[in-house]
């Protein structure tokens, strides 16, 4: 790691940036491309969806980010069963138009595998592409792992493609993959405790849910 992150919880007046910050890392995604097609479009829609979650999060959940906002760790309380987002599929379908259907579709198989015992759901952690491959990611990852031990919660996220190599160091073991409809396969991970920490490139990745489920 060759930078030292100080880690906060997110302020409400952020939530915009942190959704764009979500957005940014995702683009290069197989996933991003899978849920928007449309490339002139995909970083926007990224953005209007992830804000939606976000703001959720505020409410139900938790925010952290890094003081010069180059990462975000966003996730939700899942002690018992949480409502969806306020007239979410209207305001979805005003984010993504014609592509509200693919993040459905997501939300709806992640939410069938997020397990019903108390939880955290992890639903995005995100370093800015310009800032990957610093360290930025294995100190977010190590925060938030840290937070969960200290009141022995279970975590669960969901993973694409190399991305799942770097929640096993963090003590996450993976489930039955879920592959999308002609698009990538999507991994849930649950973790308990983790082994300790190690070392991490970068991470942006995207959970499920609400968590994802932007879809994102």
């Amino acid at each position: 790691m060759d930078v030292t992150a100080r880690i906060r919880a997110g302020r409400w007046a952020e939530k915009d940036k942190v959704a764009a910050l979500i957005a940014d890392a995702l683009h290069p995604d197989p996933l991003a491309a899978w849920l928007v097609p449309e490339a002139t479009r995909r970083r926007r829609i990224l953005t209007e969806v992830a804000a939606i979650w976000v703001e959720h999060a505020m409410f139900y959940g938790d925010t952290y980010v890094t003081d010069d906002m180059s990462a975000a760790a966003v996730g939700f309380h899942r002690y018992r069963s949480i409502p969806p987002p306020a007239n979410y599929r209207s305001r979805l379908t005003d984010a993504a138009g014609d592509h509200a259907e693919r993040f459905e579709i997501l939300d709806g198989l992640l939410s069938a595998r997020r397990p019903t015992e108390p939880h955290y759901h992890l639903a995005f952690l995100a370093v800015a592409p310009a800032s990957q491959r610093r360290g930025i990611g294995a100190a977010m990852l190590a925060h938030h792992r840290d937070r969960l031990d200290r009141v022995d919660l279970p975590s669960w996220t969901d993973t694409t493609g190399e991305f799942q190599n770097i929640y096993n160091r963090y003590g996450y073991t993976p489930r039955e993959a879920i592959r999308l409809p002609e698009g990538p396969v999507i991994t849930p991970m649950r973790r308990t405790r983790a082994p300790g920490p190690d070392s991490l490139d970068t991470i942006s990745a995207v959970g499920g849910s609400q968590a994802r489920n932007p879809g994102l």
